[in-house]
């Protein structure tokens, strides 16, 4: 496993985000950064972005550290758990941000060598962190509790036809996760939320096959333009804190009305 250290001891209030070098999981580890969390940025390919990611939060005054995993494994899922247990401390949040998408098409066409690749990291991996984290948290467990937020997406409640339904499958299985996972782990002292982004100015249209959809799909929101990463952070850091101390199995939508 790939690292680069933190520039500082551990802190009392440490976070995960998966899928943290870009977008939205890259806008709410700068945001966490600056409302004091050690962030623990994790990312599978993007090697290059997840470093400046870290490098922009450690010189502003923030503590950071890159840690390289593919979550749809669970071995891999499980040794990165176990490097921040023993070199930052006892993770606190937990923000499940890695998903992925594939080229627009209609489900008829679609093979089910795809629909395993979308739903191992998307279900699964997020599944798997879920797990890890209420393992460390749980006050059964001796753990002083913690707070998970899953993004989801607003593809959950549209479907998505004609491009992406298994994406939009898959997010609909977050939504249920959160649900269920909420009420579960609510006694040991853990909050489980979601968070279901519209048309957010990322590169994942680009990723299915579309770089110009964040600009045409702008009409069809209700105020008139598209998000920013910084706008579904701010919902997420505010999920995490104690100012929604008696919010848990809820999902936001943050799409501007769509």
């Amino acid at each position: 496993m790939n690292a680069n250290t933190p520039n500082t001891n551990t802190p009392t209030r440490i976070m995960l985000i998966t899928g943290g070098s870009q977008g939205i999981g890259a806008a709410t580890a700068t945001l966490a950064a600056k409302r004091n969390y050690t962030v623990c940025i994790n990312y599978n390919e993007n090697e290059a972005a997840a470093s400046e990611i870290v490098s922009k939060i450690n010189a502003s005054g923030g503590k950071s550290i890159a840690l390289k995993a593919d979550i749809s494994k669970e071995e891999e899922v499980v040794l990165l758990f176990e490097y921040i247990d023993k070199n930052v401390g006892a993770i606190s949040a937990l923000v499940n941000n890695a998903g992925i998408i594939e080229p627009q098409m209609r489900f008829v066409d679609m093979k089910p060598e795809r629909w395993q690749k979308v739903l191992a990291t998307n279900v699964i991996g997020s599944f798997l962190c879920a797990r890890e984290a209420i393992k460390r948290m749980s006050t059964k467990n001796k753990g002083a509790g913690g707070s998970i937020v899953n993004l989801s997406s607003v593809a959950a409640r549209l479907g998505a036809p004609f491009e992406y339904i298994d994406y939009a499958a898959s997010k609909g299985a977050i939504d249920t996760m959160t649900i269920g996972l909420a009420k579960e782990v609510a006694e040991e002292n853990i909050r489980v939320n979601g968070v279901r982004p519209g048309i957010i100015d990322t590169g994942l249209h680009a990723k299915g096959g579309d770089p110009g959809r964040f600009e045409r799909m702008q009409s069809t929101i209700p105020i008139k333009r598209g998000g920013q990463p910084e706008e579904v952070a701010n919902t997420i850091l505010w999920l995490l804190s104690e100012e929604a101390s008696y919010v848990t199995g809820a999902i936001f939508d943050v799409t501007g009305g769509r």
